[in-house]
């Protein structure tokens, strides 16, 4: 029943992202499903855009799908939850595809660790579409990482609908 209802609830987080580039002065709020190995969770970010193909923010994750580790310990609210500033290029326009696509290679500098993110987003209106990303760490703050800090250093995979807010 557990699988059930997080699968439930991971399908529905899919369709609620909001992220739509836009230029300068542009601002995005987005939630997106946050895929990963040992858990899955939701992402809230929030991005500004300071100029034609540059945009700031930041995001915060939680992960919900997990329960305990291999020695039974569970995770607490810290264990959980990830911050991180980050920085777009968003380059739709740079090559030259379709107004309704955008490509946004990116930095965040969050508080486990220092990564890298690849996105894109397909817009069917001006304040509607869908946007996939995925991120890794670059250089982690605890290299030989062990227990719950593995869960916010690794590849993840985020997908979701994009609005324009």
């Amino acid at each position: 029943m557990k699988k059930t209802f997080t699968l439930i609830i991971l399908i529905t987080t899919c369709f609620i992202n909001a992220q739509a580039f836009k230029g300068k002065g542009d601002t995005k709020f987005d939630v997106t499903a946050n895929i990963q190995e040992h858990g899955s969770g939701i992402r809230f970010s929030n991005d500004f855009g300071l100029g034609e193909n540059i945009s700031i923010g930041f995001l915060t994750s939680y992960l919900l799908s997990v329960s305990q580790d291999d020695l039974g310990n569970k995770p607490d609210f810290g264990d959980r939850v990830d911050i991180k500033a980050r920085f777009n290029a968003n380059l739709g326009n740079v090559f030259n595809v379709s107004e309704k696509v955008d490509i946004y290679p990116g930095l965040n500098l969050g508080l486990r660790n220092f990564g890298a993110h690849l996105g894109a987003r397909y817009l069917f209106t001006e304040g509607f579409g869908i946007v996939s990303e995925i991120g890794f760490p670059i250089a982690k703050y605890k290299p030989e990482a062990t227990g719950f800090d593995r869960l916010n250093n690794q590849f993840t995979f985020n997908i979701g609908a994009s609005f324009n807010l």
